[in-house]
């Protein structure tokens, strides 16, 4: 580790020979350097080096340092400001988690009531509610509940009750099942 540091102190000297500085280094091992691009009038480019074993895709830059290579930060993040963040992070996982437990505990209104309902109640002793002090029917409802009613009488007497047509009967199957179309025989056109 004394190499390493010895080794970090050397290349982050800004010395006039050298084409590239190195400025820090994250928690994960990644170095990040900063050279003069002599293509683009002298403008410093920063970027990151990582350990060649590493596969591309298992490369993590954390939020910091992201942003001082993308010039969003001009001075680059210490160390200690990274382990803050991880400790930061590891709050906010804990919070996440206490809140996710505070969830599940509450029951769901989409859940199955675990109590039984109550019936519903046919009859009452309220008496302003019984038949006797019920208002008249509005003239529509007793025309309905006439013919209801002569149905009733038609059924005990033996008649037969012509049953209501269903709308629906022919429409079995497959919607269009029984569609023939008709024949067609152009006509001169009319002007």
């Amino acid at each position: 580790m004394a190499i390493n540091s010895l080794w970090f102190k050397w290349k982050s000297l800004r010395l006039p020979w050298r084409k590239s500085f190195l400025v820090g280094h994250d928690l994960a091992g990644n170095t990040y350097w900063e050279f003069r691009d002599s293509l683009n009038s002298g403008r410093f480019r920063r970027i990151v080096k990582y350990s060649p074993k590493t596969h591309y895709g298992d490369v993590k830059v954390n939020p910091q340092w992201h942003q001082w290579l993308r010039y969003v930060r001009s001075d680059a993040p210490t160390v200690e400001e990274q382990q803050q963040d991880l400790i930061r992070q590891q709050q906010l996982k804990r919070l996440a988690q206490l809140a996710d437990e505070r969830w599940a505990s509450k029951p769901s209104y989409l859940d199955k009531p675990q109590t039984q309902q109550p019936a519903p109640a046919l009859r009452t002793s309220d008496a302003t509610m019984s038949d006797q002090g019920r208002p008249a029917p509005a003239p529509e409802q007793t025309g309905v509940r006439n013919a209801v009613e002569d149905q009733a009488e038609l059924q005990q007497k033996g008649g037969k009750v012509k049953a209501a047509k269903n709308p629906w009967a022919k429409h079995t199957g497959v919607p269009g099942a029984d569609f023939e179309p008709e024949a067609w025989a152009p006509k001169a056109s009319q002007r």
